[in-house]
């Protein structure tokens, strides 16, 4: 007789008159009973990378915070009782949405900055420190503790950092109406006077603080007008400390590399790479010549073309002809006798050997003299046309 079987997968005899051929329920039971232990073997795979790969960036982000001086700083901040957070990476990437683009809130001299709310609904800047060199880990953290006690109300404040990446990232409070940079030059709206001289006296007033009443003088080393924030109310706002250098009170200069921005940048400090709390009394000068110009600070197309605006402001002061580089606006609000003193002070500021320059609580002290005096202007101007 014929030798009758049935196809793969099936089970039977395959004759009609027998049991014939159906589906091997052995082979459905495997296949049944192999699929979610194929589920649960997949899954077992993906939990372990997953694990592997977060043991891992946990134990880099762990070296780079002993690396950037992460214990050091606790120590301080207990010894000193600093007000200092210290953040983690997944605290500041939650905050910014993964750094996202849409929290950029501008480009600092170190990189990008960007906009966060931190989870108790703070809102700040983060922004990238300097890269910390092994030699100077003790250097950076003496330097978080000092700027972190910094309390003035014109000295936008280190809320806090984070060490767990390669480049240290520094936690601020966020300033809402961006630079005064872009309030001089990027407006059609100019500033009244009266709140550019204001300004100016919050500005000095915040540097004298720093160079004076802190425990130990900090020196700016990059003071010009995109590193002056105005908040809500339009208040004067120091800010960008990555520069900074704290220098002992016995201390007449510190030796570093030259650092600053061209235009502002204290000739004599360039020069010598000695850097004196006067340094920033020259850039300082330089920010008060924006305000009564609202020219900047290197201008010109061509390279052979650029000038200086102290040098350019200067010449014009010499020679008498002040109002060809005022703005008209100033002039008018103001008034010749006004802006020469204000002009004098300037460039008394800009002197080329420091020790010439006034100090900054001398400079803070006679825009608070000169502001006091435009008021009582303003006020008898007033009564008198009452009358």
């Amino acid at each position: 007789g014929f030798n009758c079987t049935c196809p793969m997968g099936m089970t039977g005899d395959g004759k009609k008159q027998g049991n014939g051929c159906s589906r091997d329920k052995t082979l459905l039971i495997a296949a049944g009973g192999g699929l979610p232990l194929l589920l649960v073997l997949l899954m077992l795979g993906f939990w372990t990378h997953w694990l592997f790969t977060k043991r891992k960036l946990a134990k880099i982000r762990q070296k780079y915070f002993l690396q950037n001086g992460g214990m050091l700083l606790k120590q301080q901040m207990f010894s000193q009782r600093a007000p200092l957070r210290i953040f983690t990476s997944s605290e500041l990437e939650k905050a910014t949405n993964r750094f996202s683009d849409d929290n950029i809130a501008g480009r600092g001299g170190f990189g990008t900055v960007y906009k966060g709310v931190l989870s108790d609904q703070m809102v700040v800047a983060i922004k990238k420190a300097q890269r910390v060199d092994q030699s100077q880990v003790e250097q950076f953290v003496n330097e978080m503790v000092i700027l972190s006690q910094v309390n003035h109300e014109n000295v936008v404040q280190l809320v806090g950092c984070c060490l767990e990446s390669e480049v240290p990232l520094l936690v601020y409070e966020f300033i809402t109406n961006g630079a005064l940079f872009h309030h001089l030059h990027n407006t059609s709206a100019p500033m009244p006077w009266k709140e550019r001289l204001r300004i100016a006296v919050e500005t000095a007033t915040a540097l004298a603080y720093l160079h004076m009443a802190t425990e130990m003088p900090i020196i700016h080393r990059d003071v010009k007008s995109s590193n002056i924030l105005l908040d809500e109310c339009f208040t004067a706002k120091v800010s960008d400390f990555g520069a900074s250098r704290p220098m002992a009170h016995n201390q007449t200069h510190v030796t570093t590399l030259v650092q600053g921005t061209l235009g502002y940048m204290d000739p004599e400090y360039f020069q010598t790479s000695q850097l004196t709390e006067r340094s920033d009394v020259y850039s300082f000068g330089v920010v008060l010549i924006e305000l009564l110009t609202r020219q900047k600070p290197i201008f010109g197309g061509k390279m052979d073309e650029v000038r200086s605006l102290a040098l350019h402001f200067s010449i014009l002061f010499h020679e008498n002809r002040l109002s060809e580089i005022v703005d008209p606006q100033v002039d008018e609000e103001a008034g010749a006798r006004h802006v020469k003193t204000l002009a004098q002070l300037a460039l008394r500021c800009l002197r080329l050997k420091g020790e010439q320059r006034p100090r900054m609580v001398e400079v803070a002290v006679e825009l608070e003299a000169l502001r006091r005096l435009m008021k009582q202007h303003s006020v008898g101007i007033l009564m008198w046309k009452d009358v």
